[in-house]
């Protein structure tokens, strides 16, 4: 007997429809369905949203990262900064060079997305004579490692020798890792805070007219988590009936990379905010967002597979998961504070035209880039820098935090 099909649930309130995917992408959409409604039922009717995230995004074939979805750029849901204007990676160039100077010449990418941001690197490096010896990428999706093998070979053909893919972490980190829009998409508990108890959310089955569709329900709920529920609600003052995230993959994430990092750095590059702003009692429906052809929305049920879904970092809880772990928090900051201290506006001056008068398609379109990547209303104030080191000299200054640390603010 075959399935009942999932149905897309309708548009998320309060804005204009969303787009249709056509029907091949419908069809990939319902393949993941089927997977996560036969964990829901092997599980009993429920599932944590933290496992329904993994799937959503990580399935093998089917999830968002994992499947053959267009992600990045015009044509993709949404663009990083690396994908506006090379001057990106080459201000990105001058905060790890003094680091790749002071541990090993070793640059590891988590997540190299187009491989945009690699190129971009390597060619600055190479410009600055500080080539690393080898440059990694870890990639757990495999269409995104071919997109970003044949981006390279174009972009820096000369230097692929020192460029290798791995798919899972290694046992030994040197050097610098960086991470840009990474920790955004790692799976979250979701839970509920109501009439004084905290409630873990996850995802069951509704029944509906022609077929079935996911809903989020509340499940089991240890007391071990319920107390740490109830403790982020006292200290935190949250009203009743208030939703939020918490990150538990993205800490461990970093406590093991800082496990295996003998010396260097780990450069993490996302939006979020310190725990006492993650938390704001007037934040009641917490920070979950979706990514769709350029438009953001709530709806994590919406086609699942075809679309981005994201939770704000706790930058906090990445702090600590990293000193706990033996790294010391050298620096934090907003990205407009960390791109201007590293040297963004000197090198778009560079750029300038000799002639003002001559003004180019190019040249307007790298200021539009950097004033979107500095603008307060924009990404400049919304998405923040941390710099995690281990075993480098205390007196080291790092391009990037030197004026603009506000580690204090964690």
């Amino acid at each position: 007997m075959s399935l009942p099909p999932i149905i897309q649930p309708v548009s998320p309130r309060g804005q204009d429809p969303l787009p249709q995917p056509d029907s091949e992408a419908q069809a990939h959409s319902q393949a993941l369905c089927a997977k996560i409604l036969a964990a829901i039922e092997a599980a009993g009717g429920w599932i944590p949203f933290t496992e329904f995230m993994g799937l959503a995004l990580y399935a093998p074939a089917l999830g968002y990262y994992s499947g053959g979805a267009h992600k990045f750029g015009a044509a993709g849901d949404f663009v990083t900064g690396p994908e506006m204007t090379p001057l990106f990676g080459r201000t990105l160039a001058n905060t790890i060079t003094p680091i790749l100077a002071a541990s090993k010449p070793h640059l590891t990418e988590a997540g190299a997305g187009t491989g945009k941001l690699a190129g971009n690197l390597l060619q600055a490096l190479e410009a600055m004579d500080q080539l690393p010896e080898r440059y990694d990428i870890l990639e757990l999706s495999a269409e995104l490692a071919e997109r970003q093998r044949q981006h390279l070979q174009a972009a820096v053909p000369h230097l692929m020798d020192r460029i290798h893919w791995l798919s899972s972490l290694p046992d030994r980190i040197e050097g610098v890792l960086v991470g840009n829009e990474v920790l955004d998409a790692m799976p979250i508990e979701l839970v509920h805070w109501k009439d004084g108890h905290g409630q873990r959310l996850g995802v069951s089955l509704e029944t509906v007219d022609d077929g079935i569709r996911f809903i989020t329900t509340p499940g089991h709920t240890s007391p071990e988590r319920a107390e740490h529920i109830r403790a982020l609600a006292s200290k935190y003052d949250w009203p009743d009936d208030y939703t939020t995230e918490i990150p538990e993959a993205g800490p461990a994430w970093i406590a093991t990379l800082a496990q295996r990092m003998t010396q260097g750095a780990l450069l993490l590059i996302d939006y979020g905010f310190p725990r006492h702003e993650f938390y704001h009692h007037e934040r009641t429906g917490g920070t979950l967002m979706c990514h769709y052809r350029h438009r953001a929305h709530p709806e994590p049920f919406y086609w699942p597979g075809l679309q981005d879904i994201t939770a704000h970092v706790d930058f906090t809880a990445i702090a600590e998961a990293g000193f706990d772990a033996g790294m010391d928090v050298t620096g934090y900051c907003t990205q407009a504070g960390w791109l201007m201290d590293a040297g963004l506006l000197d090198i778009l001056a560079t750029e300038q035209p000799a002639d003002p008068a001559q003004t180019t398609p190019a040249w307007v379109r790298t200021q539009h880039a950097v004033q979107t990547l500095l603008s307060p209303a924009e990404m400049g104030e919304f998405f923040k820098v941390i710099l995690l080191t281990k075993g480098l000299p205390a007196t080291l200054r790092i391009p990037g935090f030197i004026r603009s640390d506000r580690s204090h603010t964690l």
